[in-house]
């Protein structure tokens, strides 16, 4: 009995913990769906890896406005990646093919 509650506490554990980010995306991840970036704002560490992934019906990219990172252009259903920049501070993001998509990237 002690094998069996152990892992089914483990694994029930983390959804009870925070039930509301079920759909978020986990950190050092953004999602883009109906056109908007998911979260918009987020802090990671200095040169983490984020991954993006595109859940909407069209292409696009997260790219830093100084041009710092870039995901290039991602296809709906597809992921792609960039490095955070190594020094903390914030970052000014959009999406070059929608550029009413923008975001902030902190690195912390």
């Amino acid at each position: 009995m002690t094998s069996g509650p152990g892992p089914t506490g483990s694994v029930s554990a983390t959804p009870a913990a925070s039930p509301s980010s079920a759909t978020a995306p986990a950190p050092g991840a953004v999602a883009i769906r109906d056109f908007a970036f998911e979260p918009a704002d987020f802090t990671v560490r200095p040169g983490a890896v984020v991954t993006v992934r595109n859940a909407d019906t069209v292409d696009h990219t997260l790219t830093a406005q100084d041009r710092s990172f870039d995901t290039g252009t991602i296809a709906p259903g597809a992921s792609a990646t960039f490095t955070a920049p190594a020094r903390p501070g914030a970052s000014s993001y959009l999406c070059t093919l929608h550029h009413f998509m923008r975001g902030i990237l902190t690195a912390s």
